[in-house]
C-alpha cells in the first residue's frame, strides 16, 4: 500500500509538470507572432495534454482524484516569463530560451521520477515513454534557440 501511495505522488507531480507545460506554452504562444512557433507550441501543448490524460488514467485506476494543479516552480517560471517579456525579452530567441528552461525542468522531474525504485513496471514504461517525447521537444526548442543565436551573431 505504501508503494502505491508513493507511486501516486510521483504520478501526481508529473501531471503538475505537464500542466505547467500547457500553461507555459500557452503564454509563449501569446508572446509571438511567428506561425511556426505557434504551431510548435500547439504541438507541445497537445503532447502534454496527452501525457496528463495517461497519468490521470493511472491515478483513477488507484482510486485517486484527477490532478489538475500546477507546481509552485511552474508558477514562478511563468511569472519570470512575464517579467522577461515586459522588459523587452519577447523576441524569438528569448521566448525559445525561456521555453528551454521549462523543458529542462520537465526533464529533471521525469529523471527524478524514474530514479524511484518502487515504481511498477507499467508506470515506469509510461513515464519513460513520455520522457522520450519530452526530450525530443527539448532538443527541438534548443535547436531553434541555437539557430536564432547563430543568425544574430
Amino acid at each position: 500500500m505504501e508503494h502505491l501511495q508513493k507511486t501516486a505522488s510521483v504520478v501526481e507531480d508529473l501531471v503538475k509538470i505537464n500542466n505547467d507545460r500547457v500553461e507555459g506554452y500557452n503564454k509563449a504562444r501569446l508572446q509571438t507572432d511567428d506561425l511556426d512557433l505557434k504551431e510548435l507550441f500547439d504541438s507541445m501543448i497537445a503532447d502534454s495534454k496527452q501525457n496528463t490524460t495517461e497519468l490521470n488514467k493511472y491515478l483513477r485506476s488507484l482510486g485517486e482524484e484527477r490532478e489538475r494543479d500546477t507546481t509552485f516552480a511552474g508558477k514562478l517560471y511563468r511569472t519570470w516569463m512575464d517579467v522577461k517579456v515586459s522588459f523587452g525579452g519577447g523576441d524569438r530567441r528569448a521566448i525559445l530560451a525561456t521555453c528551454e528552461y521549462g523543458e529542462d525542468a520537465a526533464q529533471k522531474s521525469y529523471n527524478t521520477a524514474l530514479e524511484q525504485d518502487f515504481l511498477p513496471p507499467e508506470v515506469r514504461t509510461m513515464i519513460s515513454d513520455q520522457r522520450i517525447k519530452l526530450r525530443a521537444a527539448h532538443d527541438k526548442i534548443r535547436y531553434l534557440r541555437d539557430l536564432e543565436t547563430a543568425n544574430k551573431g
